[in-house]
């Protein structure tokens, strides 16, 4: 949503003194500008209630008449977490009494209770939020600090207070705080739901009120959730001259130096498959695996710097750390490199635009045929990575773990691994899974 962002303005306020914001948010970088999640702010910096992430801590803040925050809560705790969904429940119920029951907040079903700045509301103060003007989800009044990241099932609650546990709840197996999908609320007369489940209309309510909202800009839907979280590159990887985008799936070196992206999650065991489509190549570009713990983001490093790696380079070249091991097809622009990593019997398998290099079959098992073997996969975690050099013009990957999208633009073919999970472009050999939490833990822990 870096450049997106959802506006909408009540035929009429609501209740300004009791209402529950809720929404799973995952954040996609931790730079130190400001991040605003849910806003209305008929002045800026005078008159403003808005709810968003500034130097990686939480802010809350409703502020009237410039006068000082009336209503101002600064989390301690930070939230640098790019690769976790944080579900976030702002209540605001300024009736009670009790002046610490006025302002609550809770992190994935846990009540925040350290503030550095714990400034609470008067009894009865009206909020800007549910008034009659303009609401926005993702920036600052539409001009600005818009949100990057993704958000899901986005509530607002008109007149009614509504703890955490209204939208979500702990699963018996796993022990992790989940989304639940239909939750019993009375939403009142300006509540909605936004799920973002229909492509066409990303502001569609399902509240059932009818308090759509407006889509300025171009959202992408993802199928990363909550309930199962998609690779990305890791954005904590924050080497000079380099840049994520696209919910941290497009990496971009407009260094003239080696740069190296890795991927936020890695596997010990199983078979998992990606595909890396080159976005722009100047000099060289090297796409393969990587053991995560032989990675340092140092200056001017690239692949086959780490030992225990394999590439496959835009020259045709494959390596195994150092070394090469042949000459295959090159690979320029637009072109899609597949990976097929078998951390089962220790192999690893390169293809351009759908066929394998060397005659590979990733599905030939233990006799690895066509495939190049890794060093020490049983003792070691292995990731997806890439390098590359910026010989003049910025050098561009985007990546696609399963999440169906290379950048903005969706895959055309619409491909799924044997157990249905992740989209792809090019068919996924029989076994292999995408890169995300669910495959990795039937994998991990079969």
């Amino acid at each position: 949503m870096a450049s997106t962002y959802l506006s909408r303005t009540p035929a009429s306020a609501g209740s300004r003194t009791t209402w529950t914001f809720s929404a799973w948010i995952k954040r996609a970088n931790t730079s130190t500008t400001g991040h605003q999640i849910f806003d209305c702010s008929p002045t800026p910096g005078t008159d403003e209630s808005k709810i968003y992430f500034y130097n990686d801590f939480l802010y809350w803040k409703q502020e009237v008449g410039g006068g000082g925050a009336d209503g101002y809560l600064v989390t301690n705790r930070k939230f640098r977490d790019v690769s976790a969904w944080y579900h976030i429940v702002c209540q605001w119920n300024t009736t009670d009494a009790t002046d610490s029951e006025r302002m609550k907040i809770w992190i994935n079903g846990v009540q925040e209770t350290s503030f550095s700045t714990n400034n609470l509301p008067d009894q009865n103060r009206e909020s800007f939020i549910n008034s009659a003007n303009a609401h926005y989800i993702g920036s600052a009044q539409g001009t600005g600090s818009n949100f990057d990241g993704q958000m899901t099932h986005v509530h607002f609650i008109d007149g009614t207070a509504y703890d955490a546990d209204t939208f979500g709840e702990t699963d018996a197996t796993t022990g992790i705080w989940k989304p639940k999908t239909t939750p019993s609320v009375t939403y009142g007369t300006n509540g909605f739901f936004l799920k973002f489940e229909n492509s066409g209309a990303f502001g569609t309510d399902s509240s059932g009120n009818g308090n759509t909202f407006t889509v300025n800009g171009t959202m992408t839907q993802t199928i990363d959730t909550p309930s199962n979280v998609f690779a990305t590159f890791n954005a904590l990887n924050e080497q000079s001259s380099i840049s994520y985008s696209n919910g941290n799936t497009t990496f971009t070196n407009s260094s003239s130096a080696n740069r190296m992206a890795f991927s936020n999650l890695g596997v010990t065991k199983g078979k998992y498959y990606a595909e890396i489509k080159v976005g722009a190549i100047s000099n060289y570009m090297r796409i393969g695996i990587a053991d995560i713990s032989k990675y340092i983001p140092v200056t001017n490093a690239y692949l086959t710097n780490i030992s225990n790696s394999a590439n496959y380079s835009n020259d045709g070249v494959i390596f195994i750390g150092s070394s090469s091991q042949g000459t295959f097809s090159t690979f320029t622009t637009n072109d899609i490199v597949n990976i097929a990593l078998d951390m089962d019997n220790g192999y690893v398998y390169f293809g351009k635009n759908g066929t394998w290099q060397n005659s590979g079959d990733p599905t030939s098992g233990g006799s690895g045929t066509g495939g190049f073997a890794i060093s020490n996969y049983l003792t070691e975690t292995y990731c997806f990575g890439l390098s590359s050099f910026d010989g003049g013009t910025d050098n561009v990957a985007n990546a696609n773990f399963g999440n169906g999208y290379f950048g903005t633009t969706a895959v055309s073919s619409a491909e799924n691994p044997d157990d249905g999970i992740g989209i792809f472009e090019y068919a996924v050999p029989t076994g292999y899974k995408a890169l995300c939490t669910k495959s990795i833990n039937a994998q991990e822990y079969d």
